[in-house]
């Protein structure tokens, strides 16, 4: 590991690379496009195949997702590993919570995320001082450098933030299938500067934060779709103006959100097209201009995004979302009222939900064409019909049949990722998402 590299990418995204126009954004994008489809010709077997000869153009290659990632994963990535080997490395780590070993100088991982199929990562060594180094630069506060305590509650322990650790800036990771009061008190001990965590994680570390006696100057929500009701929270209990947000996955470190607690998109590395849904929502077709070991190229997520319509306050010539809505997968799917089948966003449920006082908690499941179950974390009778008054009077407003409304009592799940709108049945629009 090399923490000079580190180092020199940190400065690069932080000062030396200021980008403060869409041109200059749209410029470096080219110049690194034309690189990286030229190493890829030359050095992947799949898209040596593709070019057959000729200069690879990106608009003429066929979109990526999970399922074609894992059925060409041998001839896709540029260092010679094999998914059976990635496979067997990456499950031994999930068992033992040990993930220091790697592969051929390359770091190898398992991710489900929220659709529950199961992928595979390639990151080499120099990629992760890449990215420790940008992810560093956006994350840092811009005063005080130095002397920082970041705490990481993740799934899985990454090395490569102990190997980057020195008198500068420190780390501790909590793996989030622990023990809640083991981590709690593990935390209180180390009091952290700054704290990440998917929210589900950060709501029971907030509402405890005075009684650990821990007081984060930043704190960072991961991993899991942040609901504007759990952000209050959050931020109110911990006493911060600001609550930020990484939006990485797999497929790359993709967005953060600036001073300002805008979400922009990290186009100085990554090239985003849109898949337009309406309305500012987008799916986004991601390729990673600089991620070699493992190519990135046209990747669909299954992400839905909103586009911010406003400039930023900060003046970054990235893009603005103004929110990370879910998965496209849990969009529910309704019968309209004229027929046929209304879409309805997992953020539009979320934000009727905001009128409704009582609930800390909740999680609506689309059970049936027709049918919903909302889980809430009171049997209050008054609670749940203003609930249910705010869900039909949206869904009227929509132009959605009246679906079947049942309510259950909330049940925490901490093995899975937090999504509070979930479409369990298929419909027969999901051939299409």
């Amino acid at each position: 590991m090399s923490r000079l590299h580190v180092v020199a990418e940190f400065a690069a995204v932080r000062w030396l690379r200021p980008l403060r126009t869409r041109a200059a954004v749209e410029r470096r994008q080219r110049r690194l496009l034309r690189r990286h489809l030229r190493f890829l010709a030359t050095r992947s077997p799949y898209f040596r195949g593709l070019a057959q000869g000729r200069a690879l153009q990106l608009s003429q290659l066929p979109l990526m997702d999970k399922a074609v990632m894992m059925t060409h994963f041998d001839e896709l990535n540029t260092v010679g590993v094999q998914r059976d080997d990635a496979l067997r490395m990456a499950l031994d780590g999930e068992r033992t919570r040990d993930f220091a070993e790697e592969l051929d100088g390359c770091s190898v991982g398992m991710s489900s995320g929220t659709s529950g199929h199961r992928g595979l990562f390639v990151v080499s060594t120099r990629e992760r001082e890449a990215w420790a180094g940008t992810v560093l630069a956006r994350a840092l506060p811009r005063g005080r450098m130095l002397g920082h305590r970041i705490a990481l509650f993740l799934r899985a322990d990454n090395t490569l933030y102990e190997s980057v650790a020195s008198k500068a800036v420190s780390f501790e990771y909590f793996d989030v299938f622990d023990d809640l009061q083991t981590n709690l008190a593990r935390l209180a001990d180390f009091a952290p500067t700054i704290l990440v965590a998917p929210p589900s994680v950060l709501l029971q570390i907030a509402q405890r934060s005075t009684a650990l006696g821990i007081a984060p100057q930043k704190v960072y929500s991961v991993a899991e779709v942040l609901e504007q009701r759990d952000a209050d929270r959050i931020r109110r209990d911990f006493g911060i103006p600001v609550l930020h947000q990484i939006y990485q996955c797999t497929e790359g470190f993709l967005a953060h959100s600036c001073e300002h607690g805008t979400v922009h998109l990290n186009e100085d590395s990554v090239l985003f097209e849109r898949e337009e849904l309406g309305d500012g929502r987008f799916v986004p077709i991601v390729t990673d201009l600089r991620r070699r070991a493992q190519p990135i190229v046209r990747y669909r997520l299954g992400d839905i995004l909103r586009v911010r319509q406003a400039p930023c306050p900060c003046g970054s010539a990235l893009t603005g979302i103004d929110r990370i809505e879910g998965r496209e997968g849990d969009t529910l799917q309704l019968s309209g009222s004229e027929g046929g089948t209304v879409p309805v966003f997992a953020d539009a449920i979320g934000r009727v939900m905001l009128f409704v006082d009582g609930i800390r908690d909740y999680r609506l499941v689309q059970t049936a064409r027709d049918a919903l179950e909302v889980h809430l974390d009171t049997d209050d009778d008054e609670v749940r019909k203003k609930i249910a008054d705010e869900i039909l009077t949206l869904l009227d407003r929509l132009g959605c049949e009246r679906p079947q409304l049942s309510f259950e009592m909330y049940l925490p799940d901490a093995r899975s990722k937090m999504r509070r709108v979930r479409r369990d049945w298929m419909g027969d629009d999901d051939e299409k998402l």
